[in-house]
């Protein structure tokens, strides 16, 4: 009994942190929160069936851990992302500019205007006085953030259409921009 909850409670910590560490938005990793804490319960339940103290105790602070992630998953990020769409889309009925929420800025998919993707926005730089956007970090290529390109995609170039960026370049004038380090983009 004891080896068949080992096992649940390995898979279930292997499922769990390639869910979280996949960062494919607040809900998936919420539920990756789920799926480990099924896991910290087997781990609690194998350390009182094996007479392990030590995984008894720290299963049971992961487990606590675990909740209060899927509280903050689950519960107040996903409310917050969608307080940002409700936003979004409100502004589109009311006079002046439409809105969107920054965060889709780190997140995006990155299109041209025929609709071929070009890549994924990770991050964007902005003026501190001004608040104005200067340029998108895009990664293209690579799994995982291995073997991917960053490029430096002016804003001049780019407007939003719902949840994507469409950037006012074909796929030829996007590889011909700037490629940037991860851990050193351009001061202007």
């Amino acid at each position: 009994m004891d080896q068949t909850i080992s096992w649940i409670a390995t898979a279930a910590t292997i499922v769990a942190a390639s869910i979280t560490a996949s960062n494919l938005g607040s809900r998936i990793t919420g539920y990756g929160f789920i799926v480990f804490t099924f896991g910290s319960i087997a781990w609690l339940a194998f350390g009182l069936l094996s007479g392990q103290p030590a995984l008894v105790w720290t299963n049971a602070v992961l487990t606590f851990l675990n909740l209060f992630g899927i509280w903050r998953w689950l519960g107040r990020q996903t409310r917050i992302e969608e307080g940002g769409e409700a936003g979004a889309r409100d502004s589109r009925d009311a006079q002046g500019e439409n809105l969107f929420a920054l965060s889709l800025l780190t997140k995006a998919p990155i299109q041209a205007t025929d609709g071929r993707d070009l890549g994924r926005s990770v991050d964007a730089m902005a003026g501190c006085s001004s608040g104005k956007l200067q340029y998108l970090v895009v990664s293209e290529g690579g799994v995982a953030g291995v073997g991917e390109t960053l490029r430096r995609l002016p804003w001049h170039h780019c407007h939003i259409e719902d949840d994507r960026v469409v950037a006012a370049v074909d796929a030829a004038g996007f590889r011909s921009l700037e490629q940037i380090e991860p851990d050193h983009w351009p001061g202007r």
